[in-house]
């Protein structure tokens, strides 16, 4: 049975895709057998959606149409750099949506143009769940009757957010989150840190293996000093200012450089585009650059208030001698310090209040007062005002 690359610890991605090649290509190369119409990669960030995505296009551009089967290596150079004629490949361009204008003409229109060198077109459409109800709809006419040469691939971390209608004509293949061990022996060699550490972000991303490289990396250190100081001023009552005005610079600052790379994308894609076309690249871009400040901003907060969430949690697990549970397994020591200084209930509550900020975060703008507000609840919990 062939086995794509990055498929081998995703045993339902593997045997979907099996069907979709043939065994007999020679010298071993994976030759296109019988693919479905449209698969729905779903599963966590970082899983390997996209790189046996790109295995998957591999396999099925390395026959021609006049059936030679071409050098794999050849062909996924090509699709790496993305210029192969019969690949296309669709990321959203407004701030995180994907409008009519995204698929339209790049697949809506383009499938019914049949391959310029292989036996099928291939088109990849990455965050498929960004599709606006238009592009959405728009799509389902493809996805509805497509020429018998088209495989359409869609990735998606969040497929509940897919019309459903979308979801039902495409072939499900499931990938899981990377093993624990997996994900911090990949952390340890990307990032150089030590083996305790690597666990740790491993852990702290849930299953998110983008997460928890960003917590491994440059940014991820202040992140987490910042939802531990957070945490930490409540457990222990200190006086003054709660900590929470560097998780909010911090997340103003995410949020900042994503407007910026928008702003630059924009100017770039406009710079190729008559006059027409790159003013409105270029009024859309400022829309699209707000945008990505507010969504990227929220995004950082949510991500530290859930490490402050999880620190409550984790010094709980260590009051009732649950230290095997432990997420934040490098800070063992200051997490026994907070054990000791509180009761089970009261830590698990302030995991509750640290919920409830996130949940409210995601519909109210204020997010210094509710910040604040937080902090003052999570001190009268333990006890410490």
């Amino acid at each position: 049975m062939s086995v794509l690359p990055g498929t081998e610890h995703q045993p339902h991605a593997r045997a979907v895709l099996a069907r979709a090649l043939s065994s007999a290509g020679p010298d071993g190369r994976h030759v296109a057998g019988d693919p479905s119409h449209a698969y729905l990669f779903q599963g966590p960030p970082g899983s390997g959606k996209r790189t046996v995505a790109r295995a998957l296009a591999t396999a099925l551009l390395a026959e021609t149409v006049d059936g030679e089967v071409l050098d794999p290596a050849g062909v996924a150079a090509r699709v790496q750099r993305r210029s192969h004629p019969d690949l296309t490949w669709v990321r959203p361009t407004g701030a995180g949506v994907m409008r009519v204008a995204d698929v339209k003409e790049a697949v809506v229109e383009a499938v019914s143009r049949r391959p310029f060198e292989a036996r099928r077109r291939v088109f990849v459409l990455e965050q498929a769940h960004a599709m606006n109800d238009d592009a959405a709809n728009r799509l389902l006419k493809t996805l509805e009757e497509p020429p018998d040469y088209v495989v359409l691939v869609l990735l998606s971390d969040r497929p509940g957010e897919l019309l459903t209608t979308i979801r039902s004509r495409c072939q499900n293949v499931r990938f899981d989150a990377l093993p624990e061990s997996e994900l911090a022996e990949r952390l340890r060699a990307d990032h150089g840190v030590d083996e305790t550490t690597a666990l740790a972000c491993a852990r702290l991303g849930l299953g998110d293996a983008i997460l928890s490289a960003s917590l491994a990396g440059r940014e991820g250190a202040p992140m987490r000093a910042a939802a531990e100081a957070l945490a930490r001023h409540a457990v222990h009552g200190v006086a003054g200012m709660p900590p929470w005005k560097a998780m909010s610079e911090a997340a103003a600052e995410r949020g900042k450089a994503a407007g910026a790379v928008v702003e630059r994308e924009a100017k770039e894609t406009a710079e190729r585009l008559p006059d027409r076309e790159r003013k409105r690249i270029e009024r859309d871009a400022k829309d699209d650059a707000k945008r990505a400040v507010r969504r990227e901003r929220t995004a950082a907060l949510d991500v530290s208030l859930r490490l402050c969430g999880l620190w409550f949690r984790d010094a709980a697990s260590v009051a009732v001698g649950a230290e095997a549970a432990v997420h934040h397994v490098d800070r063992l020591p200051a997490l026994r310090e907070d054990a000791a200084r509180s009761d089970v209930h009261p830590l698990l509550r302030c995991v509750d209040v640290v919920d409830e900020t996130r949940r409210t975060l995601r519909r109210n703008a204020t997010e210094d007062l509710q910040l604040d507000a937080m902090s003052v609840r999570l001190a009268g919990v333990l006890g410490r005002r």
